[in-house]
């Protein structure tokens, strides 16, 4: 299957040589969007694979941009047999090919994402058709592995588009955990969430819901950005009392979550860029949403430009908060729609050597 489907079992050239993993540290596992090694468009789902297995990684966030990208060369491999089925019919046939060709490389489908644009939604058949997909996602889950979760990011739609109401957003996620029992769902605060957007937000939320597949996903560059850093500030940041802000949060999350109800903690940091960056000015986009999609970077990248308070977060949502289980690189980044096929490898590299930064930071300490 794997050469079939254009993987290489062995590196091209020097560049494409893996980095050796991190000792395993029994706390926690380290794992990667499919995101983070390059856009769906240039880089295939079998060469990230690939990639990940080679540089040390244990599981794989699949983004379902990369699963329907997939599909779709499976669908232009079928033929006359094509027209005969659906999207979703292929999506499925993929969903199968995925989970071989990660058990052959030695790695575990831990999450589908993202869901968006779910809770809140005014419109009722809106409401109805996100649920039908959320069935298909459920599909989707039991094929791809035993455990897996999705991950529900917070709606950033337009407030004339959904409600803020609590108790309906609380309804919503309870919706959700029932109809994909027993999948998992994930919420996670998005840093420029129209309603929900910090952590203490979406612990309200998963916590008020009561469903006991129901968690949160923690994750460094969102709790960061949103309450420390500003990228059209000529700082980079938001005023000084945003550290003092970020430690007594900090404090809260490590008093108040219940470590046994995080699904998977996701590490990344932000690059500092010009605050005139033509692309943290696109008309209709949140500033933060800008800046998210074109400038993350892996942690402990600082000679890339990292600046966040990261290492805080981290030692918060790990070390203090006693989380054990998944940690997963997620970076989107303008680097990922380079179209040079050395993209997957390039990034999976990074990772691995972020993880073995992180691990050493937290062990020392520092």
């Amino acid at each position: 299957m794997a050469d079939e489907l254009g993987l290489s079992a062995h590196p091209t050239s020097m560049s494409d040589l893996p980095t050796p993993p991190a000792e395993p540290d029994p706390r926690w596992t380290p794992a990667i969007a499919t995101v983070s090694l390059g856009t769906a468009e240039f880089h295939t789902l079998p060469a990230k694979i690939e990639a990940a297995a080679q540089n040390g990684q244990r599981g794989l966030e699949l983004f379902h941009d990369d699963l329907a990208q997939f599909a779709k060369s499976l669908r232009a491999s079928s033929g006359s047999q094509a027209a005969a089925r659906t999207d979703r019919d292929f999506e499925i046939d993929a969903a199968h090919a995925i989970r071989e060709l990660c058990e052959q490389k030695g790695l575990q489908v831990l999450a589908l994402q993202p869901f968006r644009q779910f809770e809140g939604l005014l419109n009722a058949v809106e409401h109805a058709n996100r649920i039908e997909e959320l069935k298909h996602w459920t599909k989707l889950c039991l094929i791809l592995g035993e455990d897996l979760f999705i991950l529900i990011p917070s709606s950033f739609l337009d407030d004339s588009q959904i409600t803020g109401d609590r108790d309906r957003l609380v309804s919503d996620l309870a919706e959700a955990a029932d109809v994909v029992f027993p999948v998992r769902i994930a919420y996670e605060a998005l840093a420029w969430g129209t309603y929900i957007n910090t952590w203490e937000d979406s612990w309200e939320i998963v916590k008020r819901a009561n469903r006991p597949n129901l968690g949160i996903c923690l994750d460094t560059f969102n709790i960061a950005a949103r309450i420390w850093a500003d990228p059209t500030s000529p700082t980079g940041r938001l005023p000084a009392h945003a550290d003092s802000d970020l430690t007594e949060s900090m404090h809260r999350l490590v008093r108040e979550v219940d470590p046994d109800r995080v699904w998977m903690v996701q590490l990344a940091d932000g690059e500092r860029v010009d605050p005139q960056a033509p692309f943290l000015r696109v008309p209709g986009m949140p500033e933060l949403l800008s800046w998210s999609r074109n400038a993350r970077l892996f942690p402990c990248e600082e000679e890339r430009g990292g600046y966040l308070p990261i290492r805080q977060v981290t030692d918060a949502c790990l070390s203090k908060l006693g989380y054990t289980g998944w940690v997963s690189m997620e970076v989107f980044s303008r680097s990922t729609m380079d179209a040079q096929p050395s993209v997957p490898n390039d990034h999976a590299a990074r990772a691995a050597r972020s993880w073995r930064r992180m691990l050493q930071q937290l062990d020392s300490g520092e």
